[in-house]
């Protein structure tokens, strides 16, 4: 297999684009180089199979999902408060939404994954390191809310994602910003 990392990249965004495009059935290596614009066959020579390809589309998708350390670097030198939870959850809806194919792509992995059992268990454990590192990075940071209370909120904020990406925007008597701002107050106000 060809090791070219500008090469390997190029495609694998390429399939993200299909996959949120297309879904998993329209993930074709043949539909990756013509996304890619590049010559048939191409792609075939950097995935091994279709678990690999699936494999490395999860992982660039949290690569390109990642927030800007500098970003949360200036976020974080507030005080540790709720306000700064909002800003950090209306950063999060933000960057979701700035890249909303890497979002429709990782909702296509979830349902492949429910069909295809290895699948599943690798992207089950990849979600499980994603939402503990969340959860472990906002508790160490010593923002409010406890373990219990701060998955609520990650679990909560990815549905409220879900809608927002899926649905042809959400109603306007729900304003995200004040629908962030009312989930945290209540999540972390409510030490149940």
């Amino acid at each position: 297999m060809r090791q070219n990392p500008a090469r390997r990249t190029a495609l694998l965004d390429a399939a993200i684009e299909v996959l949120a495009r297309d879904g998993a059935r329209g993930l074709t290596l043949r539909a990756i180089d013509a996304e890619a614009e590049v010559p048939t066959g191409t792609a075939s020579n950097y995935f091994r199979n279709r678990d690999d390809l699936l494999r490395q589309v999860m992982r660039r998708t949290r690569e390109r999902l990642a927030p800007d350390p500098a970003v949360v670097a200036e976020a974080m030198r507030g005080p540790r408060s709720e306000e700064l939870v909002t800003e950090l959850m209306r950063q999060l809806v933000a960057r979701m939404r700035a890249d909303r194919s890497s979002n429709l792509a990782m909702l296509e992995l979830r349902l492949a994954a429910t069909r295809r059992p290895q699948l599943g268990e690798e992207l089950g454990g990849f979600l499980d390191t994603e939402h503990t590192e969340l959860i472990d990075f906002h508790l160490d940071a010593g923002l409010p809310g406890d373990r219990v209370g701060v998955a609520l909120l990650y679990f909560a904020m990815s549905g409220l994602l879900v809608d927002d990406l899926t649905v042809p925007g959400i109603p306007a008597r729900y304003p995200i910003d004040e629908l962030i701002a009312t989930l945290v107050h209540r999540v972390l106000t409510d030490p149940r």
